[in-house]
């Protein structure tokens, strides 16, 4: 007699990020409320941790109606990412609704003489993107593009999801002048903006190759794997047929361009104009409208595809918001500070260069309550740096510990609302894609640990 093995199911991330607040309206009743003393930063606007200053406060634990209704705040706090996803959406699926797409990618394949080649080429461009400007909310609206681009080379959603979100991920965390990890945690450890330059270039070179080589060999054979074990909802004959190159290719190739053009502003206006999400929207709301005018429709129908293109979104969209409703918990709850003071405090009695390694895995956990990379830099650089100074160690092992600790991890923590969109859209279990993506993640890791060692 055999058994079927059973394998953990996660509920719908939905029901995750909901869990999410609950657990966090928890923590207020079981954590002691404190808070650290902050001043103000002129130059960032921000709020600054004074080193040293935990205090314990009264306490204001976080009730079941009040859990209930930062889930709607939560939402309303992250409306600019909420937009973004829901316009830029719309713009990629009216696209779509065009057969453009579809046809330009199904050239792409028959003209792919070397498929690994798309593959890394689209890795780095997005490890690229990830390093200049944090990019990581933004790929939600690309994942049906890379979807049918990674079937049409022959593979699927793994390698879909790790050339583009794994490969922004590992950019955003190792990039020497991404703005919102590394500047920013730069900045409030108080080390140059390119503290040893040649070092970080090259973590952000190591890094690029190694999760390259990951995609290439463990995300395709992933994607195999699964294609022998289960049959596929979309049978090969309606793939080919959807993308039979017909049509002008010229206008395909157009429409493609101007879906395409709101990244080129955006990132220069993210680096030198201090432009944020509403900016991004406001760029594909205006290409979007410049696509249906392109393929001809009638004004009243391409207002009606458009709308309809950002339905598959809206629930992409939601998970962000409810996602900020789990930091909004504890913030009001007053125990996310305590929380980095229980974790930071032991590692002043550890060996100095343990100290820094185990900042690392500080950072990690310290991702779930605080999914915000740049307000967890904000939080824990003036906390960690000095206690470098403490150890005797670098401050810039600080900056990578956090830059490992917390950038990376975006690949992992149920917290973060992008990744659960992203994966919902794939189809892909969040169990499953931990099991896929963690040992690529310790594998890229061993590069800040061996950042850490030199500058400890």
């Amino acid at each position: 007699m055999t058994t079927a093995r059973r394998r953990l199911t996660l509920p719908h991330p939905f029901l995750l990020l909901m869990g999410g607040v609950a657990v966090a309206a928890l923590l207020t009743w079981l954590l002691p409320a404190g808070v650290f003393t902050r001043h103000p930063d002129t130059a960032s606007g921000r709020d600054v941790v004074v080193p040293g200053s935990y205090h314990q406060v009264a306490a204001t634990p976080v009730g079941p109606v009040a859990a209930v209704l930062a889930i709607p705040r939560g939402i309303a706090s992250g409306v600019d990412v909420v937009l973004v996803v829901l316009i830029a959406g719309g713009a990629f699926g009216l696209l779509d609704r065009t057969g453009a797409l579809r046809r330009l990618v199904g050239v792409l394949g028959d003209r792919a003489r070397h498929p690994r080649l798309v593959l890394a080429g689209v890795t780095i461009a997005f490890t690229a993107l990830g390093a200049l400007e944090n990019l990581h909310e933004e790929i939600i609206a690309l994942v049906p593009v890379l979807l049918l681009l990674a079937r049409r080379v022959g593979y699927g959603p793994f390698t879909a999801l790790s050339m583009s979100l794994g490969a922004a991920v590992v950019g955003s965390a190792f990039g020497p002048t991404n703005p919102f990890q590394s500047g920013i945690a730069l900045r409030f450890a108080e080390l140059p903006p390119m503290s040893h330059p040649a070092l970080r270039v090259g973590m952000l070179v190591a890094a690029t190759a190694l999760w390259v080589a990951y995609t290439l060999l463990v995300a395709t054979r992933t994607d195999r794997a699964a294609a022998a074990s289960s049959a596929s909802t979309t049978t090969p004959s309606t793939i080919e047929d959807a993308m039979t190159p017909t049509g002008s290719l010229r206008r395909d190739l157009l429409l493609l361009a101007v879906t395409l053009a709101p990244f080129g502003p955006y990132v220069y206006g993210v680096l030198r104009l201090d432009w944020g999400f509403h900016e991004l929207s406001a760029l594909f709301l205006v290409a979007g409208l410049l696509v249906a005018a392109l393929s001809g429709r009638a004004p009243s129908d391409a207002a009606r595809e458009y709308l309809a293109s950002m339905e598959p979104m809206l629930a992409p969209a939601l998970y962000i918001g409810v996602a900020r409703g789990i930091s909004l918990v504890l913030t009001e709850g007053q125990v996310i500070d305590t929380i980095v003071n229980g974790l930071a405090t032991p590692l002043r009695d550890a060996p100095p260069v343990a100290a820094a390694l185990l900042m690392i895995p500080v950072q990690a956990v310290l991702h779930l309550p605080v999914s915000s990379v740049s307000g967890q830099a904000v939080l824990t650089m003036p906390i960690m740096a000095p206690l470098c100074d403490l150890l005797h160690i670098g401050r810039d092992a600080a900056v990578i510990a956090f830059q490992v600790g917390a950038g990376l991890t975006d690949h992992l923590v149920p917290t973060n609302g992008a990744l659960l969109a992203m994966l919902g859209l794939a189809g892909v279990d969040y169990g499953r894609w931990l099991r896929f993506v963690v040992p690529g993640v310790l594998l890229v890791a061993l590069v800040g640990v061996a950042g850490i060692l030199v500058v400890a």
